[in-house]
């Protein structure tokens, strides 16, 4: 009997955001020759990566920098994904200013998915997968969006009576994802 193997696609990143730059590596490396590092994470698919970057480049926080295909000026290559636990303790922190102007700057992005969630079960719905979301506001948001599509963070709040901050929900959605909390990925690759 022939076993079929399941491959999940590569989720390919163009363009990342700089966590935390290390000029000269990590401090618990044992070798004498510590190469540069940077902690990222992709604006697209939202995945954690460490990035080596070109000789004598020099990286900031919240810098964006492009590790597609293509001819790349600041990234020499990208070393593989990391972990939320693997994250300095400067990359941790900037990590959720990141995700949330990830958030803002992709709205639309976000806001789809309040307009095109579905049901996982019988008993469950990808929009109570959101903190603070539970069965009442499920269910108004599916009457809300049968009337209109939500346009923005802000029609949503004002159409939905006492929905929790939804730009605040997907942010803590994103980080209990990228921490490896949740069965069900819905943002973070």
């Amino acid at each position: 009997m022939e076993h079929e193997q399941q491959f999940k696609p590569v989720l390919k990143e163009e363009t990342a955001i700089v966590l935390d730059f290390l000029p000269h590596g990590y401090a618990y490396e044992q070798s004498s020759i510590k190469n540069p590092v940077a902690q990222a994470i992709g604006k697209t698919h939202l995945s954690l990566l460490e990035l080596i970057p070109k000789r004598d480049v020099h990286l900031q926080p919240h810098q964006e920098v492009y590790i597609g295909d293509g001819k790349r000026e600041e990234i020499h290559h990208i070393k593989g994904r990391i972990t939320v636990d693997k994250l300095t303790s400067t990359a941790k922190n900037e990590l959720q200013h990141a995700v949330e102007k990830l958030v803002e700057g992709n709205e639309q992005r976000f806001i789809d998915f309040f307009n095109k969630a579905q049901p996982l079960s019988m008993r469950m719905h990808q929009l109570e997968l959101l903190p603070g979301l539970g069965k009442k506001h499920m269910w108004e948001i599916l009457e809300a969006r049968k009337v209109k599509l939500f346009e923005g963070f802000e029609d949503l709040k004002s159409r939905v009576k006492l929905l929790p901050d939804p730009r605040l929900a997907v942010v803590k959605r994103i980080i209990s994802e990228l921490e490896g909390h949740e069965k069900y990925r819905i943002f973070a690759g």
